[in-house]
């Protein structure tokens, strides 16, 4: 799940870290299949072994690490999004201007926190991720 964050920070960095290429069922099948067809004369070594299993261990690890701070990203994302109502805020229009207004509502869509934002003349902007969000006052 991709989180957005306030005044769209370049998240280029997060989007070019490689995805896991083998799983953990990949990586058990690989195991069980490297144990099936070992030659009886001259078995896997120990050291070779635990060290295999140190991989599963590190990347079951990685994997658990990855959830935590994908939620913990959600949590932040959600909590700056509510912080800002009542704020006045500086938003992105669809035209490449700018559009300013106080945050009325936050709503939640796939996870996703949107704003709605009533401007000056009275109108309501709604659907507003945080990424267009340019300054808060």
């Amino acid at each position: 799940m991709a989180v957005e964050a306030l005044g769209n920070i370049n998240t280029a960095v997060t989007n070019a870290l490689p995805k896991s290429v083998v799983s953990q069922d990949d990586f058990l099948k690989i195991l069980l299949t490297q144990l099936q067809f070992q030659d009886p004369l001259k078995p896997l070594d120990n050291q070779e072994f635990i060290a295999q299993l140190a991989q599963f261990t590190n990347l079951e690890q990685t994997r658990q690490l990855d959830d935590s701070v994908t939620t913990l990203l959600t949590i932040q994302s959600s909590t700056q999004a509510v912080a800002l109502i009542g704020k006045t805020v500086d938003v992105a229009a669809q035209n490449g201007g700018t559009v300013t207004g106080d945050v009325t509502t936050v709503t939640f869509t796939s996870g996703q926190p949107r704003l709605t934002v009533k401007t000056t003349d009275g109108a309501f902007v709604t659907d507003v991720s945080l990424a267009q969000v340019s300054l808060v006052r």
